[in-house]
């Protein structure tokens, strides 16, 4: 889905260590200090950060942005409880693992 909306393996590749990339723009960049911020635990997401988001979206976008970051958290959790693995229907997808600059908190 993403190569359809032309998300090229650079700008993937870039994920790791996105805030330094060139191969993102800077409300990509944004955008992904908010779903890292949502996916935080707990959620704290900073009030600069959000003063930066009405800056550059509109509330309908950041709505949209919003629901889209938490659905992935959503998926994400509720897979892990489960213990869930791959059906295999991405066979052959990019998907780069980030980096782990911090432990994870969990709550």
């Amino acid at each position: 889905m993403g190569r359809k909306a032309g998300v090229t393996e650079q700008k993937l590749m870039a994920l790791a260590e996105y805030e330094g990339s060139p191969h993102l723009t800077d409300l990509e960049k944004l955008a992904i200090r908010y779903a890292v911020e949502m996916t935080r635990t707990p959620v704290d997401v900073p009030d600069g950060l959000f003063e930066e988001l009405k800056q550059r979206l509109r509330p309908r976008q950041i709505v949209e942005l919003t629901a889209a970051i938490a659905w992935e958290n959503y998926r994400a959790r509720f897979g892990d409880a489960l213990g869930l693995e791959s059906e295999g229907f991405s066979e052959g997808a990019f998907c780069p693992m980030p980096l782990q600059h911090e432990p994870l908190r969990h709550g």
